[in-house]
């Protein structure tokens, strides 16, 4: 029991940490990983040996895969391609279906750029949509925001979802997990949607906000703004190439080895590693970028990428060597005992993932937190497969958008840029993330049933 009272002081210490005393992440988990250290009474050598190694073994395959995910997101944003890919969408399926349409929009740009830049992007595009077809700017908010967050905790190349995976030993599954991240997603982005389309009709009156609702008018002059947009191929390709690479390097590395051994299966095998797809998805992003000052362009792009990344990568370092120090512990025998009798499986890391992220806020602290808690105890739940650890992901993925509040920044991004009330973004948003978390877990539960 003294063990389980540690592991709850540490966790309790991270979100007082992140919250409370407003600690960044990293220092929260670092910290969490040397108390962790001295209250298992390890010998004070191994502590450090633990941390380090902790810190560089996730960060010496992932790091490069979140890094390069992220640059790619960023000329995706900057040349204009998530306008492009919601423009796509909006011919493809026409304006009979404005909520599933924007909630299609949003799941799509997610993938490549983080779902707070991708709603300020399509934030215009939604509004003047709502003027355009008379419905309530809420649904549509609520459906874009839905459609957004989904990809954002389920689907590789986002940060949160790759550093689990690592955490979990996944570096050489990544396309499993793709492959089934945009299942679950597609699943609670649909659950986000049925939720958003209750406010279709509804007039909820809006807030005086500093950011004014954007009508037709704004939205061309945003549009203007990027120039010469890409077209839909050159949009595209820098994110579902790279995911179609990792996705068929899974296949051909089947046990059956569907194609053989021969020259194809070594080409597609080194171009699914992740590190080489997104290299590819970097080389196809270079061609998204304005004629003229190219080379400018491009070292911009990858200075902002590499800032943007830099926290992610601590956190997700820091986690890592959180989860060293508790792998080096008893802790993880002794739970995975004791919750294996229990038969909650994978419920425990989904409240787990649920309770953190409802304290500090922070949707991938809460997937790198608890991935990095649950690492050691795989086995003894019975998850110690690949796609035990692939659903793992996804519980803890259901977990991360459990829910989104005050403390969080995309909730204040939707609220403001939408002109919701506080109390409106509850009843609304708040309540979205709570169904679409708790939808996300049943998801992967049924799952569980068939494929484990």
């Amino acid at each position: 029991m003294g063990l389980v009272l540690i592991l709850i002081v540490l966790i309790a210490f991270i979100v007082v940490a992140t919250t409370k005393l407003k600690l960044h992440p990293f220092l929260a988990l670092l910290g969490a990983a040397l108390l962790a250290g001295f209250a298992y009474q390890m010998p004070a050598n191994d502590i450090v040996k633990s941390i380090t190694g902790g810190f560089g073994n996730i960060l010496g395959y992932i790091g490069i895969v979140i890094t390069l995910g992220t640059i790619i997101g960023i000329i995706l944003e900057r040349s204009g391609a998530a306008i492009t890919m919601a423009e796509t969408v909006i011919k493809l399926l026409g304006e009979r279906f404005p909520t599933l349409t924007v909630s299609i929009i949003g799941y799509l740009v997610s993938i490549p750029v983080f779902c707070d830049s991708g709603y300020v992007i399509l934030n215009s595009l939604k509004n003047a949509l709502a003027a355009r077809m008379k419905v309530s700017v809420v649904a549509m908010s609520v459906a874009l925001a839905t459609g957004l967050y989904a990809t954002h905790t389920f689907v590789p190349p986002t940060p949160g979802p790759i550093a689990a995976a690592g955490n979990l030993g996944l570096e050489s599954q990544l396309g499993l997990v793709i492959l089934v991240g945009l299942s679950v997603a597609m699943v609670t982005a649909l659950a986000g949607l049925f939720w958003a389309s209750r406010f279709a009709h509804k007039d909820i009156p809006l807030v005086e906000s500093a950011v004014p609702t954007l009508e037709t008018e704004d939205y061309e002059q945003m549009r203007a703004s990027y120039g010469t947009l890409p077209s839909p191929a050159k949009a595209f390709a820098p994110i579902m190439v790279p995911i179609l690479l990792i996705c068929l390097g899974t296949i051909v590395n089947l046990p059956a080895r569907p194609i053989g051994e021969g020259l194809l299966h070594a080409v597609l095998a080194f171009l699914g590693q992740p590190v080489i797809a997104l290299a590819v998805g970097l080389a196809l992003a270079c061609t998204l970028l304005k004629p003229g000052n190219k080379r400018e362009q491009f070292e911009d792009r990858v200075t902002q990428g590499i800032l943007a990344a830099a926290p992610i990568l601590l956190i997700t370092g820091a986690g890592g060597a959180f989860g060293s120090v508790l792998s080096a512990t008893p802790l993880g025998d002794y739970l995975g005992n004791t919750l294996s009798t229990l038969g909650i499986g994978l419920f425990m890391p989904f409240l787990v993932a649920a309770a953190l992220k409802s304290a500090q806020g922070s949707s991938t602290v809460s997937l790198v937190t608890t991935s990095a808690l649950v690492a050691p105890m795989l086995t003894q739940l019975g998850l110690d497969s690949d796609m035990g650890r692939v659903l793992t992901v996804m519980a803890i993925g259901s977990g991360a958008m459990t829910v989104s509040h005050a403390n969080d920044s995309f909730f204040w991004v939707v609220t403001q840029f939408s002109r919701m009330s506080v109390a409106t973004g509850y009843k609304t948003q708040t309540v979205a993330t709570l169904i679409q978390g708790l939808v996300g877990i049943t998801t992967v539960w049924l799952l569980s049933l068939v494929l484990l």
